[in-house]
Formats: C-alpha cells, structure tokens, sequence
C-alpha cells in the first residue's frame, strides 16, 4: 500500500472523528481532505484549560538568561512527546545543560502560536540575552536569536520521535554556548526518512490539541514548575 498525503488525511480524519464520537462530540474537526480543522469552539479534542490567575511572563534582564517557550498543551493536555518521554525529563534535561554552561534558564509557556519558530523567537525576544528555545508538546525543538527571522532560526531538530534526553541535553548546552559568544557545534540527529510517514496522524493529532489550547490574550505566561 503506498502512503500518500490523500491517505495520511483520511486515516487521520478517521482518527479524529472516532476520538470524537468517543466523547460525544460531532465528527467535523477535520473539514477538508488536506486536513484543515475548524477549532471555533464547536468542536474540540480537549476540554479548553484554564489560565485563570496566571502570570504574565515579563521580559527579562539577565545576559546569562535563556528562556524556553514551551507549547499550549505542554504538561497539561500532552505529557509526553511522540517519541514517548515524559515532558517533564525533557525540560528537566533542557535546563541541566543550560546549567552545565553556566547560564541560567526560565520557562514560559506560549500561548499565542503553536508554531515551532515563532515559539522560540518569542522566548528569545523575552530572553535576556536574546537567545531562546521553543519545544513543542510533540517534541519538536528550535534554538533561536531574537533578531532573527521566523524561519532563520539557529537550530531546529524536527523529527522529536528520534530524539532522546541526550540531545535535549545537548540543546540546553547549545543554546547557553550561543548566549557565551562561543563556538557552537550543531547537534547531530538520527534521520530516519520514513519517520513522517510513521509519524504523520499522532504529529497532526497532537499539533490539533496544542492548537486549540492557544490563549491569544495571555500571551507568555510564567510556567516554572507551574501545572
């Protein structure tokens, strides 16, 4: 059987309307054969989390910071990424090589985009020191420079299902070493080209619950050891 886009988008609208029916919903989050989902309220993969009495992020001051934005659905709605690991050793390992480097980490969790790049552009813009690192709930990671384009990012590890606690370790590392000024070498990954076409439905799945979990009008909100 070949696997093609128009089979990727049928086998994950099958999947979302059983999710649906499971929970009582009506099946028409996926509104098109290429995938496009209407998230307006009526529909919805998850309950929508509440926010309420959070804490704006601020924009900092410290030249040793790094700030790690982390997705809508981080810890809340997804607690693991694709690969199976636990958010938590994630972040824990993302901040223990910051550490190492000896600089110094924040996390935010954003709310105004599920976009990788735009993530860590907006967490670099908040950093002190102009250097940030944007991590999806899927696992998908980018180390970014705030006066950098959206897409000119420093560096980005895409396929987050081969990705292990090393190379998240590593990135902290990275990330800390750009903030020093120092010679950075990029991480290397396993490639494994066949990963999308495994990969495909449970990345759009989860990228559909981060999404509908965006907040516009929080913005950043301060998520250090916040649940």
């Amino acid at each position: 059987m070949n696997v093609n886009e128009q089979l990727i988008a049928a086998i994950t609208k099958a999947v979302v309307e059983q999710l649906q029916q499971r929970n009582g919903a009506q099946p028409s989050a996926i509104a098109s054969p290429k995938g496009t989902q209407s998230l307006a309220g009526r529909t919805r993969m998850n309950p929508k989390h509440s926010y309420e009495g959070a804490v704006r992020a601020k924009q900092g001051t410290d030249p040793k910071e790094v700030v790690i934005g982390v997705g809508a659905a981080f810890q809340t709605e997804i607690t693991k990424t694709m690969g199976g690991i636990p958010l938590e050793e994630v972040l824990r390992n993302v901040k223990a090589g910051i550490e190492e480097e000896g600089m110094v980490s924040r996390v935010v969790k954003v709310l105004d985009t599920s976009d990788v790049c735009f993530m860590a552009l907006q967490a670099a813009k908040l950093s002190g020191s102009g250097i940030g690192i944007g991590i999806q709930s899927k696992g998908t990671t980018v180390i970014h420079q705030k006066d950098l384009y959206p897409l000119s990012n420093l560096e980005l590890f895409p396929q987050a299902p081969l990705m292990d606690l090393e190379t998240y370790r590593k990135i902290g590392r990275n990330a800390a070493k750009y903030v020093k000024g120092e010679k950075v070498t990029p991480i290397e990954c396993t490639n494994d080209p066949m990963v999308r076409a495994k990969f495909q439905v449970k990345a759009a799945l989860m990228h559909i619950i981060e999404t509908e979990q965006l907040d516009p009008e929080k913005g950043m909100i301060v998520w250090e050891g916040a649940k």
